[in-house]
């Protein structure tokens, strides 16, 4: 079986259910693969969507994707990385619903893939304003009107923080220090009924990494399936996730069966770390 044929095999077999139904769910980080997934996911299962990236137009098509499903969808173009468009989002987001249930924060950049001691300081800098204190302003920003929801924050993650090998250090440390700030908000945020939890995803068979292992292929000289086995193999499952199961475990934490769930990371994996 082919590796497109093997994620497809399980993802098609999903029937959603209304575990959403009317909520607001704020995803950041709108975009392919797994931006898409979570925001069609979460659509399917009754959410109204606020949707935030740089790109206008790419919030259009995610919103047009939303609205085939039957739900509201709010486009906000949002440099994260800036105070005042934050604000701006907030407001917007809390204006046209009266409510957020969920704020998702999604958007990540990836430093250069060095030794953590060969990357220049500024391009640390740059990743962080993205991968850390972006997600620590939304979430302090949205905290009331998550406090009056008793809603939650996912944190999306990634197995990196488990990894410690060179070429992923610069990413890991944005990663490590993520999982730490979630956990802290966890606890300050906890008295006011918000839940705070993270999703480690490994690789996800999505268009980003299927062309990264492309590349792969290319530079050792063999097809695209002989990467894909050697990513899946340390996995229980001997297969990768696709986005749409990533977005799924994702949207659990998000929904009336995690209530009691806060401060943890859920890794979706197919079992390759286990804790």
């Amino acid at each position: 079986m082919s590796a497109a044929a093997q994620v497809s095999a399980f993802v098609d077999t999903y029937r959603p259910v209304p575990l959403l139904q009317d909520k607001v769910i704020v995803v950041s980080g709108v975009g392919p693969g797994l931006g898409r997934s979570l925001v069609e996911e979460a659509a399917r299962m009754g959410a109204d969507l606020v949707l935030v990236s740089r790109t206008p137009q790419r919030l259009e098509t995610m919103a047009e994707l939303v609205r085939l499903h039957g739900r509201k969808a709010l486009t906000v173009p949002t440099d994260i990385t800036d105070e005042e468009a934050r604000l701006a989002l907030v407001e917007r987001a809390v204006a046209e619903f009266g409510r957020v249930d969920c704020l998702i924060n999604n958007a990540f950049a990836i430093p250069p893939m060095n030794p953590i001691s060969q990357i220049d300081l500024a391009a640390l800098r740059t990743v962080n304003e993205t991968n850390v204190f972006a997600p620590l302003r939304l979430s302090t920003l949205f905290a009331d009107a998550l406090a009056a929801s008793h809603g939650s924050i996912i944190m999306l993650n990634s197995c990196v923080q488990f990894d410690s090998e060179p070429v992923y250090s610069g990413y890991k440390l944005s990663k490590g220090t993520l999982a730490h700030l979630a956990s802290s908000l966890a606890t300050e945020l906890g008295p006011r009924g918000i839940r705070v939890n993270s999703v480690a995803p490994s690789y996800i068979y999505e268009d980003l990494n299927k062309a990264y292992f492309d590349w792969l292929a290319s530079q050792a000289g063999v097809t695209h399936e002989e990467i894909y086995r050697q990513k899946a193999a340390p996995t229980d499952l001997q297969r990768l996730a696709g986005p749409e199961e990533v977005a799924r475990a994702t949207l659990f934490l998000a929904s009336d069966l995690a209530s009691a769930v806060t401060g943890q990371t859920l890794t979706v994996d197919c079992g390759e770390y286990h804790s």
